[in-house]
């Protein structure tokens, strides 16, 4: 990871600047993905506390890209492991820290942690074709196109990494 940025687990003194990304953020996402909605903010604590029920169990991996003044600049996440060991990766980056080369290295050290400290044996993610960004980043981290798909009611692609 490029400093001064640091991938972490997520832990429950994240909660308030998870909140604050996703607030001031809420908008350049919503481009992307759809939008998590007022309820999502309104049960905020709830969620998060979901999040972190699912890491204790292992069901999830998420973390945060925090900055040096514990700012959060992003969140990659691992999700939904199945019994093979496989997860979905998902990631996003606030909009001020986009295009400095953050999500490609935050991905690779996922990748990384994702093989030797959750013992994962494959990823998988999906992309809309109408970010190149995204996609450009999973290939530089080894993800190859497997399957078209539809995502939030847009023409994607799922990718597919096997980890050593």
């Amino acid at each position: 990871m490029s400093e001064p940025f640091s991938l972490q687990p997520l832990r429950p003194e994240h909660a308030t600047a998870v909140l604050a990304f996703e607030r001031e953020n809420r908008a350049y996402f919503a481009a992307w993905v759809p939008d998590r909605g007022d309820a999502f903010f309104a049960d905020f604590d709830a969620h998060f506390a979901q999040l972190l029920a699912f890491q204790a169990a292992g069901e999830d991996y998420p973390h945060v890209l925090l900055t040096p003044h514990g700012d959060v600049a992003g969140r990659v996440n691992l999700y939904r492991v199945t019994p093979e060991r496989s997860a979905e990766l998902g990631y996003r980056i606030a909009q001020h820290a986009a295009g400095r080369g953050l999500a490609t290295a935050a991905v690779r050290e996922i990748c990384h942690l994702a093989a030797t400290a959750y013992a994962l044996t494959a990823l998988t993610a999906r992309v809309t074709d109408d970010n190149p960004a995204s996609r450009a980043v999973l290939e530089r981290n080894a993800f190859r196109p497997t399957t078209p798909l539809t995502l939030n009611h847009k023409p994607a692609t799922a990718f597919h990494r096997p980890l050593p």
